[in-house]
């Protein structure tokens, strides 16, 4: 995309907005910081602007984890409108229509604005805003905020903000550029006390998140010479700590950091069917040589070059091999 805003699909996106006047606000299920903040911050702006919308979530989202649980959701309903199908919808950070579960949304009548940043996004949208060379989804947020000439209050630019610092893992990853840089600058003249955002994000930690870590950690394997990095939790690990599943964020960033590392990963087993265990495996590349994303696509999930996941029926065995060969054909291909 054309980083001046000069495109088709971000004109359109625009002029949607503009003139129509009632959407409804959707994202990928277990939504992280980027998906949530963008989704409140999409909000506020149509509401700044005099619009109707409504933000929807399915019901088993709930709780949140807790790093997330003090956005303001008022707006957000688990029921569809009855006037669904008259509402334009905008999916935002959801690179695969699969990817939420809330059925109701996909229906060939929909009118849908898909705005994203992942490079695999599967284009499903009516307009299809997708810019890979953004931060992060809240990037494009910011942009058409911008545009659309609405001031943000604190709550708006605490929303990016969010969606900013997480999804460039606190300005560390690569996909963090100059203009990162400025949206944060800006957001912090609205008003966003970065100090306290941070603790909210990353400190006051339940016991029960450590006491997972400490599980994990004492399970890394390494494989070929250190090229994955991998650790598997199981469901008597979350039972004996008390863990929930979103206190799992953060562990695969202790992987990532060996030295050595290619590829990170962390398997949680999520359920148990007689003999068949159920996973999602999170992969993290540390230097860009291999493309997780492909990795997790070719698992059956998706996500970005350097941050992605899927689901498995894969033991752990079975697992350590798909991701051994997948890893050295990239290395393969990449060194020829």
């Amino acid at each position: 995309m054309d980083r001046n805003g000069a495109t088709a699909a971000r004109q359109q996106v625009l002029d949607e907005i503009r003139k129509l006047e009632r959407f409804v606000l959707v994202t990928h299920e277990h939504p992280d910081g980027d998906a949530l903040g963008s989704l409140v911050a999409m909000h506020r702006i149509l509401t700044a602007l005099g619009k109707d919308s409504v933000m929807l979530m399915a019901a088993d989202e709930f709780p949140l984890p807790y790093e997330y649980r003090f956005f303001d959701l008022q707006g957000l309903s688990t029921v569809p409108p009855s006037d669904l199908v008259q509402r334009t919808i905008i999916f935002l950070d959801c690179g695969n229509i699969d990817r939420t579960p809330l059925a109701v949304v996909k229906g060939d009548d929909a009118h849908i604005l898909n705005i994203d940043h992942h490079h695999d996004n599967t284009r499903f949208g009516t307009v299809d805003l997708v810019d890979p060379a953004a931060s992060c989804t809240a990037e494009i947020v910011w942009d058409l905020m911008r545009t659309l000439g609405v001031e943000p209050d604190q709550d708006l630019a605490e929303a990016l903000y969010v969606g900013l610092v997480t999804d460039t893992g606190k300005f560390m990853y690569e996909n963090t550029g100059p203009r990162a840089h400025v949206m944060a600058a800006e957001l912090i003249d609205a008003g966003v006390d970065t100090h306290a955002i941070y603790r909210r994000l990353y400190e006051d930690m339940p016991y029960a998140k450590l006491a997972l870590l400490a599980r994990a950690l004492a399970r890394v394997e390494r494989h070929d010479g250190g090229a994955l990095t991998i650790a598997h939790l199981t469901r008597e690990d979350f039972d004996a700590t008390g863990a929930e599943d979103s206190y799992t964020e953060g562990i695969i960033d202790h992987l990532r950091s060996v030295e050595g590392t290619k590829v990170a990963a962390l398997a949680r087993e999520i359920g148990i069917d007689g003999d068949v265990h159920h996973s999602k495996v999170s992969l993290r590349s540390t230097d860009g040589e291999v493309d997780v994303s492909a990795i997790a696509r070719a698992g059956g999930g998706g996500g970005h070059r350097q941050a992605a996941g899927f689901s498995t029926e894969l033991d752990d065995e079975q697992l350590v091999a798909f991701l051994r060969e997948q890893i050295a054909a990239q290395m393969a291909l990449s060194s020829t």
